[in-house]
């Protein structure tokens, strides 16, 4: 294990990128328009802050290289999936992500409609052809854990809620209903999927980092959002100030900065304990942990 954590993201996420280049459709294949939005849409861009969350999260279970990569490619294209269609007009309208222009502004709608649509499929279509685990069942499962984090009762109903919420007034505890689900729940999708890639792991394991990847996908959220206050648009690779533009409730709108910033600490505070019984193996997920209150875009 490298013990630099500067060093062991810069391998993972070149690890990623050569797998998402090397797995998504080549631009060359028909329909190539598709292919080369698909791949547009996804290399080359973003942190790949969930795969490295299933990296590290294989690291507890002591889980093969080979095993997280494929999970960590398709936690990332369902992500890329979201942002494409987060962006379209009837979404949340936007013209910039990571960096460059929307995929429905650099192609169009309808091209944007079906990178979404098949970037979900690629997703599963890779986690059911590989060896994911030591057993059917626990692969299953996984695949399982996949589909709900993406669908209404997961990330797709967080976004519904999210639409719907526009112009509202919400309290703190609607607020992170909202985003345990939008937001939060594909971040927890990766851990576990990333865990269960080793070695089996004890039910107190498991719902202690259940509760880990709980506390910090609702930090990632707060510091979005307080971000998405004081950064600039240059900075973050999207436009900044949107939300509030738009009329969103957000941590920032309900607490102030301040106060954002001290519940993100607070969220650090409560990952950090659930990490505790795993001792060293999670100084990865620790590492993490910081790197995500501490980031700035």
């Amino acid at each position: 294990m490298k013990d630099n954590f500067q060093d062991w993201t810069r391998a993972n996420q070149s690890r990623i990128e050569a797998s998402l280049d090397n797995l998504l459709p080549a631009a060359n294949i028909s329909p190539k328009r598709l292919h080369n939005a698909m791949r547009f849409s996804v290399i080359g861009g973003g942190k790949r802050i969930r795969p490295l969350l299933a990296f590290a999260a294989g690291e507890i279970s002591e889980a093969k290289e080979e095993r997280v990569t494929i999970v960590a490619v398709a936690v990332e294209l369902i992500h890329a999936y979201s942002l494409v269609h987060d962006d379209l007009p009837c979404m949340d309208d936007d013209v910039l992500r990571r960096g460059k222009p929307a995929c429905h502004i650099e192609y169009n709608e309808a091209t944007a409609l079906l990178v979404g649509d098949s970037l979900q499929s690629l997703a599963f279509q890779l986690l059911s052809e590989s060896c994911l685990a030591d057993t059917p069942r626990i692969q299953l499962n996984m695949i399982n854990n996949l589909a709900q984090a993406a669908g209404s009762c997961g990330m797709a109903g967080g976004q519904a809620f999210d639409l719907d919420s526009v112009g509202k007034e919400l309290n703190l505890q609607e607020l992170e209903f909202m985003h345990v689900h939008k937001t939060g729940a594909l971040i927890r999708s990766a851990i576990m999927m990333g865990a269960c890639c080793g070695k089996n792991m004890s039910a107190l394991q498991l719902k202690n980092l259940d509760n880990f990847a709980k506390y910090i996908g609702l930090a990632f959220q707060v510091v979005d959002d307080v971000l998405d206050t004081e950064a600039t648009t240059a900075t973050l690779g999207k436009t900044a100030g949107k939300d509030a533009d738009n009329n969103k409730p957000t941590y920032v709108s309900i607490l102030g900065v301040k106060k954002a910033r001290e519940l993100a600490e607070k969220l650090r505070q409560n990952a950090y304990q659930e990490l505790e019984t795993f001792g060293k193996a999670a100084t990865r997920l620790r590492q993490l942990t910081d790197y995500i209150i501490q980031r700035e875009s």
